[in-house]
């Protein structure tokens, strides 16, 4: 129903950046991280409603495929089907990463197997089925919200504590930082993923994906700049538990960022299961298609799980954890997703032509007779994030 489906977007949107990389992007925008969530939040809403039209109008789990199939051809609706594949697989990693930060704090043993357990466990919950998934992800969503709302409120008794318009690197800094802390709002698309699964999904998708954005657009803008208010871009960017530092900071005791451990370990384990779930069934449904091989779309007796999708995704997700960079996995994550948001905008631009009498249960507002400005502004935004995330990725390198 849309309550389970929007939980759903929000949880796989709300788990990984806020928690795992606020502190990573604070480096490079300064106090104005919060405009960095902001200019990716207005990127995340443009393609959003484009997603919201083109879910309304293909009715299988394969998403962009299908999209880019219609609009263009199956050689790159194929690319970009493994782009969004390799996106989701990428994010688990990044976000196993960010779990192990805060475990670590607790426990200081080596990071990769703390993401190799994690990563394992969550698996295991989505080879056990959609209904158990379901009930993890509301749970921990709940859970995450509180934990976000802990740090607004504490950010409201220290607001013009800062500049918050203090910038290290410059806008510069601030636009890079926007092309990372994207990866936090990876997850919209993904709700598109759950159609064969979801009531009354013609109207239900749409409105969950637009909900979803809107909703964690606002609650990022806020933490961001709560964080900002109470420990500063400095403190904020050497802290491997970045949020648990702040609740720290603001009530003067460790009891307090214990609590956000706990928070953000359930958080972050939601993002990973949802990313390894959206993943697999990207994987199923592209081989049910005969667009990968066929094998991937064998499905467990026991469960009904499309298991040897769900082993292919653990299997790549743990090598990419072992890299062990949590920024330089985020922006290749990126680099991937950037390009099918793109592609996706497109297809919306040339389906308003090529397919004029399909049915939509919805459409993107803001159109030039059937010229859509909304996924024209997608594209070129995604586009130009695109241009950052590359330039960070060969900065790290060289």
């Amino acid at each position: 129903g849309l309550v389970q489906v929007t939980l759903a977007g929000i949880g796989i949107i709300l788990g990984a950046g806020i928690y795992a990389l606020i502190g990573v992007a604070a480096g490079n925008g300064g106090n104005a991280i919060w405009l960095s969530f902001l200019l990716s939040a207005i990127v995340a809403i443009f393609t959003g409603l484009s997603y919201a039209e083109l879910s309304s109008m293909f009715k299988s789990d394969a998403g962009e495929y299908d999209y880019v199939n219609e609009a263009i051809n199956s050689f790159f609706a194929r690319g970009i089907g493994i782009s969004m594949i390799i996106a989701a697989i990428i994010a688990a990693a990044t976000v196993s990463l960010g779990f192990a930060g805060y475990i670590y704090t607790l426990f200081p043993l080596n990071i990769l197997v703390y993401a190799g357990l994690i990563l394992l466990c969550m698996t295991l919950i989505n080879y056990k089925g959609i209904k158990e998934t379901s009930w993890f992800n509301s749970f921990a969503t709940i859970i995450e919200l509180l934990g976000l709302l802990i740090i607004i409120v504490l950010g409201l008794f220290h607001i013009g504590e800062v500049n918050y318009f203090e910038m290290p690197q410059g806008f510069s800094g601030v636009l890079s930082s926007a092309a990372l802390v994207f990866f936090a709002f990876i997850g919209f698309e993904s709700i598109v993923k759950l159609r064969e699964e979801t009531k009354n999904a013609d109207t239900v998708i749409p409105k969950a994906v637009i909900y979803s954005v809107f909703i964690t657009s606002v609650l990022y803008v806020l933490v961001a700049f709560a964080a900002i208010s109470i420990v500063g871009w400095e403190t904020l960017s050497t802290s491997d538990a970045p949020l648990a530092t702040v609740a720290a900071t603001a009530l003067g005791s460790s009891s307090a960022g214990l609590l956000l451990v706990f928070i953000a370990l359930f958080s972050t384990a939601n993002t990973i299961l949802l990313s390894l779930v959206t993943a697999s069934r990207q994987v199923y449904g592209m081989a049910e298609q005969r667009s990968l091989p066929k094998f991937f779309s064998m499905v467990s007796n026991k469960t009904q799980t499309p298991l040897a999708a769900i082993i292919f995704v653990f299997v790549v997700a743990l090598a990419l954890a072992a890299i062990g960079d949590i920024e330089f996995v985020a922006n290749l994550s990126n680099v991937f997703i950037f390009i099918a948001f793109a592609f996706v905008n497109l297809s919306l631009i040339i389906l308003r032509y090529k397919c004029k009498t399909r049915k939509r249960a919805f459409k993107c507002p803001a159109n030039i007779g059937e010229f859509s400005l909304i996924a024209f502004c997608g594209l070129i935004t995604s586009l130009i994030m695109l241009g950052f995330v590359i330039q960070s990725l060969f900065s790290s390198l060289f």
